[in-house]
């Protein structure tokens, strides 16, 4: 059941954050497509771009839109910080009491606009999308995410939608939850979830892509996987402490082992174990360097916590239609 403020449709001031990277060609359909579907619907809407340092024609793109439609508001980073950060940007900027997150390329259905936006009215403080893509053949990239839900899931105190995107609907007391956690390493689908505000989930079906290929590269994907793990889990620092209380057990019985030969005064039976006592030096070593890894990893991530970055920068002043 919702829990939060019901909105009045005619009182609603919508603002569509959409960052961008490299879709020069592609934008203008994307935004052609969405305003066939918002320009019948009773809402006040405001676009925001947010060109995240594009290296092609997109800034122009954006520009020719902006001039075209005086709903748009342009924010350029000063350089590519990422498609999370990207997200951030826009939310910052939003002053409107709903704000819808989505992609420009394409692939998120604008034709589901006016359901979320009836969902939020209903009370909801999120609508958060679900990717159905079971009809899509195997590939590497489904069968990495499948696997990355169910390990994010065990591992941490967060339970993350398996297939949410980053196309959802949120209210302005929801954005100010995100808004006030100012990580610098972000995941805005396990944020999202770990604010605990009501939240209702609506399936669909990805479009194709207008043109193009898709900009989350594999060390993308490992980054921003990275960024779920150590971000919401010390599983990993759990594991490698248990891992050498298992190899200190073994060692006692391996002691007792051994002094049991000096007690029934058959030590000559022992054999020298050059091999196996190489074998748990490397097994303890491989073992106390994934730990050391691991600790480097968050001691990493809380160096750049600690220096305030932040997490964008913008390139001049925002731009508004």
């Amino acid at each position: 059941m919702a829990h939060g403020k019901i909105l009045s449709m005619n009182q609603t001031t919508v603002d569509l954050v959409i960052p961008v990277f490299n879709e020069e060609g592609v934008v203008e359909h994307t935004h052609g497509k969405i305003c066939e579907v918002i320009d019948s619907l009773s809402y006040d809407f405001r676009f925001i771009y947010v060109d995240d340092g594009s290296r092609d024609g997109t800034a122009d793109s954006l520009q020719q839109l902006a001039d075209a439609d005086s709903r748009i508001t342009l924010l350029r980073l000063s350089r590519n910080f990422g498609h999370q950060a990207a997200l951030t940007a826009g939310m910052d900027a939003s002053r409107a009491s709903v704000i819808i997150t989505m992609d420009g390329d394409g692939q998120h259905p604008p034709e589901m606009i006016p359901q979320m936006l009836s969902l939020i009215a209903q009370g909801y403080d999120i609508v958060q999308t679900q990717r159905m893509d079971e009809a899509q053949p195997a590939s590497f990239k489904k069968w990495s995410s499948g696997l990355f839900y169910r390990l994010i899931n065990v591992v941490s105190g967060t339970q993350v939608l398996p297939g949410a995107a980053d196309f959802r609907a949120l209210t302005r007391p929801a954005v100010e939850a995100l808004k006030a956690m100012p990580e610098y390493h972000r995941f805005l689908r396990g944020m999202v979830s770990w604010i605990g505000y009501s939240m209702v989930i609506l399936p669909y079906q990805p479009s194709q892509r207008i043109s193009g290929v898709s900009k989350y590269s594999l060390g993308k994907m490992v980054r921003l996987a990275m960024d779920a793990m150590f971000s919401f889990s010390l599983v990993p620092l759990y594991l490698g402490l248990s891992l050498g209380g298992v190899f200190f057990c073994l060692a006692a019985i391996e002691m007792v082992y051994v002094l049991s030969f000096w007690v029934t005064g058959r030590t000559s039976n022992l054999a020298p174990g050059w091999s196996s006592l190489m074998f748990v030096i490397l097994i303890v070593g491989g073992i106390l360097m994934a730990l050391l890894g691991f600790i480097g990893v968050y001691v990493g991530y809380i160096f750049q916590e600690v220096k305030h970055r932040p997490i964008y920068l913008l390139r001049g002043d925002k731009h508004d239609g």
